[in-house]
């Protein structure tokens, strides 16, 4: 029986609705906008600025300033005890952890009942439907979807709240149906021991017919390659023959897609690119044959965007998606129906279409490390290094890091070159000192740290004397205001600085 072909009806009608995105792109905004100032009048945030009495965008953008965590923290952390209708109506239980601030280790997102409906399960749904729209042969349906997630983290929890991975909240939360169809079982998939979890995901998926994946690439490979290893095969299609479909997200696809290839050879594989944050669900690659998303319309979130040419500035531009340019560069600003208002979310994007509104991520609004989800910041470099050097009795003239990303092994970790005022008398321990601190500062790298699964211990090389002054000359940046690039999500800068001409 082919399930796939009777479960498709039911998508049919969403795609009709997602060709008006390419027609009343503004029209979904202002509507959605409304229908967010609607509920959010009725909190203590929407009282303090006046919502009751906004009636379009205009007034809208006159109403408060742009927000970062800092300027919301305190109305979260009322919120998580117990305190209701601070920033979004009634009681919100849950809270997405998310990689800190400059003053915390880390963030936690609020995710209301109607955010987890109107934003997160709905991007799932359309990610689905996009994908039978473009897979006419699709048997989807006809197996079982290997959803690898993440789990809760109780320590966090208070009387009123619960603290958990955004994906661990989803499979909380799902329609128990879904678990009908999916692996592995609710109680493996929140296992917080992803060693632990690695292994029983294997045993439960062997045997199964599993025809597609949804997880971050980084994570999901360590589990493919433990289904391997369990299985005795040599690739994947030869566990899962029918598996035709990788939902990703989290982390930049394109370091991975080679290793992908290698361990599904299967040529009519296919792979889906996502954008589902802890503060909603924003984009689809909705063309296979172009990497860029389109921008979900009429969720419960608004859209404002930042060129990143002034951000910082007092006087800076923020824009509505319809007055946003292709090629430009910008920082996402959101509203959304769990409560963040003109939030600053911290990513950038560049649009490559506006009929429809189609883009890429590409960044952070501050430097950064984020190849396997670890979202390591400057701040947390600087203090990190402050640590080692105290505990080395070493001092830091310049350095930069980035990324080795994973070989045929599965091998990863964070490479920094640095050049030594005063060099340690044992460098290892300096590493060492160095990456412990750095999993103390920032959850998301300790997590992606435990047992060396993921993410193996960091690797520092000396760099001689000079070094950095070198790649700056040969740049044209030496001195002034030019500054390396402390951390870098590709290896173009330390590989440059690597390779800078000998005296």
């Amino acid at each position: 029986m082919n399930k796939t072909r009777l479960i498709r009806n039911l998508f049919t009608p969403r795609q009709h609705q997602l060709d008006r995105y390419a027609t009343d792109a503004e029209y979904l905004q202002r509507k959605a906008l409304i229908r967010l100032l609607k509920k959010g009048k009725q909190t203590q945030w929407g009282q303090e600025h006046g919502y009751d009495k906004i009636l379009s965008y205009e007034q809208f953008a006159k109403s408060s300033p742009v927000n970062t965590y800092e300027e919301l923290k305190d109305y979260i952390d009322r919120m998580r005890h117990g305190e209701r209708n601070v920033l979004w109506p009634g009681l919100v239980k849950w809270y997405a952890k998310s990689s800190g601030t400059t003053n915390d280790k880390s963030k936690f997102i609020p995710v209301s009942q109607d955010g987890l409906h109107d934003t997160h399960y709905r991007g799932g749904a359309d990610a689905v439907t996009w994908y039978l729209r473009n897979n006419p042969q699709s048997r989807i349906f006809d197996g079982r979807a290997l959803i690898l997630g993440g789990s809760h983290a109780p320590n966090y929890n208070l009387p009123h709240s619960l603290v958990g991975d955004l994906s661990a909240i989803l499979i909380e939360n799902i329609n128990p149906l879904v678990n009908l169809v999916r692996i592995p079982q609710k109680s493996t998939a929140l296992l917080s021991d992803f060693e632990q979890k690695r292994d029983r995901i294997a045993q439960e998926a062997i045997g199964r017919d599993v025809t597609n994946l949804s997880g971050v690439p980084s994570w999901m490979m360590s589990v493919l390659t433990r289904v391997l290893e369990v299985s005795g095969k040599s690739d994947i299609s030869q566990v899962w023959p029918n598996l035709e479909v990788f939902f990703h997200g989290g982390v930049a696809f394109t370091p991975y897609r080679e290793q992908y290839r290698r361990i599904i050879p299967n040529p009519r594989m296919h792979y889906m690119e996502t954008y589902n944050a802890s503060e909603g669900f924003f984009g689809v690659q909705d063309n296979p044959s172009d990497p860029s998303m389109s921008l979900m319309l009429d969720y419960g979130v608004f859209y404002e965007f930042i060129p990143m040419s002034e951000l910082g500035r007092d006087n800076a531009s923020v824009v509505p998606l319809w007055e946003v340019e292709t090629g430009r560069n910008y920082a996402m600003v959101i509203s959304t129906s769990s409560g963040l208002w003109r939030y600053l979310i911290g990513d950038t994007v560049r649009f490559t279409s506006v009929q429809p509104y189609k883009f890429v991520i590409t960044g952070r609004t501050k430097s950064f490390i984020n190849a396997f989800g670890e979202e390591l910041i400057v701040d947390n470099a600087e203090r990190g290094l402050e640590v080692a050097c105290k505990a080395t009795d070493a001092e830091v003239r310049e350095y930069t890091a980035a990324p080795v990303f994973m070989d045929e092994h599965g091998q990863c970790r964070h490479q920094w070159l640095i050049e030594f005022n005063r060099e340690p008398a044992d460098l290892d321990a300096f590493a060492h000192r160095l990456d412990l601190a750095l999993q103390t500062l920032n959850s998301d790298y300790e997590a992606k740290r435990y047992k060396d699964i993921t993410l193996q211990r960091l690797e520092v090389i000396p760099a001689r004397r000079g070094q950095f002054d070198e790649w700056l000359k040969q740049q044209g940046k030496l001195g002034g205001q030019h500054k390396v690039p402390r951390l870098s999500n590709d290896r173009k800068v330390i590989e440059g600085v690597m390779n800078s001409l000998t005296p």
